[in-house]
C-alpha cells in the first residue's frame, strides 16, 4: 500500500510519527495524522485545510483534541449519550483528576517507553491508512494522496472527525473543497 503514497502523503505519515515522537506518545494516532496534515504547506489537502479555515483555527483544533484526550478519548456524542442517562462525564473526569492528577484519562503513558525509531501506529491510525486506500480506490485514483488521508479522517467515527466537524470540516465539505460539486458523492462505497 505504501508504494501508492504520494510524496505529500508520505510526508504526512512521517510528520505524524515526528509529532508522536516529540510528545513521547506510545503510538502514532489519528490525531498525529491530523496535526501532520495541518503542517502541510502545499498540496490538495493543504488547499482544503486553508479553504475550510482550519489553518486559521489550528489552536482551536488542538484545544478540541486536548479536551477529548482529557475525557479519555470520548467524543462529545459519547458525553451526550452518558448525560442522557444521568452521567455527568465532566464531573467524573474532574473527580478522577483530583485523585490521580490532571490528564489521568489521556491514555498515553507520557513516553515511559523509548522507541529506537518512530513509535508504532495505533489501530485507529492504521484504519485511517486503510480507509485512505479505499477512498482513493473509490475515487478511481491509482495513488494515495494527503487528500485521501484527510477524507479518511473525516469519515472515520471518533474524536478527530468530531473535532474536524466542529470546525466545519466534514466529509462533504472537505470533498467539496477538494473536488468542487462535481466530485461530491463519488466515494460513498469506499468509506
Amino acid at each position: 500500500m505504501f508504494e501508492r503514497f504520494t510524496k505529500g502523503a508520505r510526508a504526512t505519515v512521517n510528520g505524524a510519527a515526528k509529532h508522536a515522537g516529540r510528545t513521547g506518545a506510545d503510538t502514532v494516532t489519528e490525531e498525529h495524522l491530523l496535526l501532520a496534515l495541518l503542517d502541510q504547506e502545499s498540496g490538495r489537502a493543504s488547499f482544503a485545510v486553508t479553504a475550510l479555515g482550519l489553518a486559521d483555527h489550528r489552536a482551536s483544533v488542538e484545544a478540541g483534541l486536548a479536551e477529548a484526550r482529557r475525557r479519555g478519548g470520548m467524543t462529545r456524542a459519547d458525553a451526550d449519550a452518558l448525560a442522557d442517562i444521568g452521567i455527568d462525564l465532566t464531573a467524573i473526569v474532574s473527580r478522577i483528576e483530583e485523585t490521580h492528577g490532571e490528564g489521568a484519562l489521556r491514555g498515553d503513558r507520557g513516553g515511559r517507553r523509548r522507541w529506537a525509531g518512530s513509535p508504532p501506529f495505533s489501530r485507529g491510525a492504521k484504519k485511517i491508512l486503510e480507509r485512505s486506500l479505499r477512498t482513493a480506490l473509490g475515487r478511481g485514483d491509482r495513488f494515495i494522496g494527503e487528500e485521501h488521508l484527510l477524507l479518511a479522517l473525516t469519515a472515520a467515527p471518533g474524536v478527530v472527525a468530531d473535532v474536524l466537524a466542529e470546525h466545519g470540516a466534514t466529509y462533504t465539505t472537505v470533498e467539496r473543497a477538494l473536488y468542487g460539486d462535481g466530485g461530491a458523492g463519488q466515494d460513498r462505497k469506499a468509506g
